[in-house]
This record gives structure tokens, sequence and C-alpha cells, in this order.
């Protein structure tokens, strides 16, 4: 899955795409990298962050998925978006889209996730306990993500990271998106753009771990990383 932020504040500064005349060449270029999901997002949700509201949202995201649908028709897309509005507006308009949620959820997206019948990023935002009310959702074409980034610190992020293997009991798709995040960076004492192949590390371990989506930022290298761990998984 690889990342577009139509953003101006994204936390890592090449994952910026200017202008959406950029868009559909950065998108080649991440299929020709062996991107399988593009995952465009219009509201940043950095550390510290202070979110656009959701008319900015869509103005930003809605030209993104034009040009998107109109160049890679056959691509999947995913909207990183935590707003049930911004959801429904990109589904009524765009059709089968994933909807990437990294709020943890709430019935109104429920609601418009089960209307449009899209498949859906669960965050747990570390907190595992609440696969024990997973059947709720039952109904829904869940995918879940531990959530890196928002558990509340390096250290639960690791934490998390280490319990992995619980995920695999519930049947669904796992998500992973530790590239070049703060996990990495702040342990390392470095910034997101030395963190290319810490991200390669735990992406490896991701994949040994449950992991069937990796969200990234560089899909060439981490393309790379899933061609090795298949070779010796599959020796």
């Amino acid at each position: 899955m690889g990342v577009i932020n139509v953003t101006p504040d994204s936390f890592y500064a090449d994952s910026r795409v200017r202008s959406v005349a950029d868009v559909l060449s950065v998108a080649n270029r991440m299929i020709a990298d062996g991107a399988d999901i593009l995952d465009v997002g219009a509201c940043s949700t950095r550390p510290n962050s202070q979110p656009v509201d959701a008319d900015t949202e869509w103005q930003r995201l809605q030209p993104a998925l034009q040009v998107l649908r109109a160049g890679l028709p056959d691509v999947t897309l995913s909207v990183d978006t935590f707003r049930p509005e911004v959801a429904q507006r990109a589904l009524e308009e765009f059709g089968t889209l994933i909807i990437n949620d990294i709020s943890g959820g709430c019935e109104p997206m429920y609601e418009v996730v089960r209307a449009y019948h899209a498949p859906y990023v669960w965050t747990l935002r570390g907190d595992y306990t609440r696969l024990d009310h997973i059947d709720r959702l039952a109904d829904m074409s869940l995918i879940l993500d531990p959530g890196f980034g928002f558990t509340g610190g390096v250290d639960n992020d690791y934490r998390c990271l280490r319990a992995m293997d619980r995920l695999r009991d519930y049947g669904r798709p796992i998500l992973v998106g530790v590239s070049r995040k703060s996990m990495l960076y702040r342990l390392l004492d470095t910034t997101p753009q030395d963190c290319l192949a810490p991200t390669q590390v735990l992406h490896f371990y991701a994949l040994q771990h449950g992991a069937g989506i990796l969200r990234v930022h560089d899909v060439r290298e981490a393309r790379q990383t899933v061609t090795l761990y298949e070779k010796i998984v599959n020796a």
C-alpha cells in the first residue's frame, strides 16, 4: 500500500504531493515499483498536527481521486480519513474504496462503511482488548491495524509489535504501518528521512508475524523486502 499525501504538512516531507498534476506520476511510479494499493490522505494526522476541516480535506482529496480513477481505473484505492462525511462523499462519487480510519472507529463511520460495503481498516491504536468486541463488526470487511504511532509512545508501539501474533486468531487481513514513523526515528535518535533501512527491518518482522499489507512510503524497497521474505518462507 503506497502512501500518497495530498497535504502540505505530513510528517515525512517526501511523501507530500505538491499538486494534483503530480498525483498520477507519483502513482504510476508506485505501481511500477510494485504497489498493489494506493492510500490517499488529505488531512495530516502527524503528532501535534492541527487537522484541517472536512471541507478542506475534501477539496484536496476529490481531485486527487478523480485523477487516479481516470488514469488508473483498475488500481485499488484507499482513502485515509477519520471523518464519516468525507468517507461517504468519496464512496458516493468513486465507488469501491478501502476506508483507512486511524481514529479507531465510531458508529457513524461504521454506518457509512456498512451502507457501501466498503473494506474498512479498523485501527486498534494499541488496544488489543478492543478485539474482544469484534463480533459486533462481524458483518464488515475488516482489515486489522495495530495502529503504530497512535499507541501512546514508542514503548507501547513495540509492545504492540511483539504481540502482533494475537491478531492472527481473528482471520482478518492485518495491515502494518511503521514506515519512517516515530517508533523508529525517536528510538534511533534520527529523522524520518534516515529511516529507510530501519523501516525494512520492522517490515520483515511484521511479515513474519502475520502482516498481509504494508503501508509504505518507499514501495520499491518494501517490495524487495516482501520478495526476500517470500523466498525464505517458501523455499
